[in-house]
């Protein structure tokens, strides 16, 4: 989950505030959750809902979903040897991932979680790279059709099978903090959850939202540049890249983008991707399987589904950082 989007909003126009009843304000809410920063502003004639309503909606979802959390529902079944009857919002997740697993022909699988840590990616940090052995045996631990959910249940066929819904878990959050914000009739609102971003309605002024996607400078060491300037009224956009979180290793680059048929990481043109849906949870859950796919799989994906556009940026073969989009993300693009 990078933090390639960049809202717009913090350098937006600021307008004055009077004190007439009436005056519309700018509110900001910042803080901390799943392991990462979030960021809200809205909209409003007064002060609806406040950090300490917002910080009680996430720990809630962490104590649910995140794996930096001992006591969460997700370590406990990871820890279980059968499984647990488990909350509302990981069977929103559960419920989504299985969906988006089967749509990706299994490119998006939440049972990853013991690849992501062999791999040095996971809560905890390990000592040295896996050899072939050791992900041949885990490859048996991995599959999202080794997990089974009746009523509340969620059952394992093997005491093996982890999950990490880190792929996901932003994107849903931000629909959550979105409903959230709604429930207190606001209308016009960015939420933003480890660079993910939900947004809906407008600035005072009648703008639209604007929103900056990132992309990398040519080398990591070159900061990054905003590449596109997208305008919202509505939708949830999230990214996956390939330039943020990697280390390399005997030169090679690993990636914590992980190919759930092979059990290694991901080595193709993709740097990274910005999806565009009506909600987190549906952009998020395609982000990262669009960059184990790789371009002309992704964007033969995207066209063939309304629910999902993408904006894409990759390495062309000599070397140089190019860009492509999706029909309906060109739509987005504020010209």
């Amino acid at each position: 989950m990078q933090l390639i989007l960049l809202s717009v909003f913090y350098c937006s126009a600021f307008f004055s505030l009077h004190d007439n009843e009436n005056t519309i304000r700018k509110i900001e809410i910042d803080g901390y959750a799943q392991g990462t920063t979030y960021h809200i502003t809205y909209y409003a004639t007064d002060s609806l809902v406040t950090k300490m309503q917002v910080d009680s909606v996430l720990n809630k979802i962490d104590s649910s979903l995140s794996l930096y959390k001992p006591y969460s529902l997700i370590n406990q079944f990871n820890n279980s040897t059968h499984g647990i009857i488990i909350d509302t919002h990981l069977m929103n997740v559960l419920k989504a991932s299985l969906t988006t697993y089967k749509s990706t022909g299994g490119l998006f699988d939440i049972t990853v979680e013991p690849l992501v840590e062999a791999w040095g990616f996971g809560a905890k940090k390990m000592a040295a790279m896996p050899d072939s052995n050791t992900i041949e045996t885990i490859m048996n631990c991995i599959g999202s059709d080794n997990l089974v959910l009746k009523n509340n249940f969620l059952r394992k066929k093997k005491p093996c099978i982890k999950i990490d819904m880190n792929g996901i878990a932003q994107g849903y959050t931000v629909d959550v903090l979105a409903n959230f914000l709604e429930t207190y009739g606001i209308k016009n609102y960015i939420v933003e959850v480890g660079g993910e971003l939900r947004v809906k309605g407008r600035k005072p002024n009648n703008e639209k939202m604007k929103i900056g996607i990132e992309s990398p400078g040519d080398d990591e060491m070159e900061p990054e540049m905003i590449e596109q300037v997208i305008e919202l009224d509505s939708g949830a956009i999230t990214s996956s890249g390939n330039y943020r979180k990697f280390y390399e290793s005997g030169g090679k680059k690993i990636s914590h983008l992980i190919d759930p048929r092979t059990g290694y990481s991901i080595q193709n043109e993709m740097i990274s991707v910005a999806v565009y849906a009506k909600d987190g949870i549906t952009a998020d859950a395609f982000d990262n399987a669009l960059m184990v796919m790789g371009m002309d799989s992704a964007l033969h994906f995207v066209e063939q589904r309304k629910n999902i556009s993408a904006y894409i940026i990759y390495k062309k073969n000599d070397g140089t950082v190019a860009d492509t989009a999706s029909t309906g993300f060109y739509k987005l693009m504020h010209h």
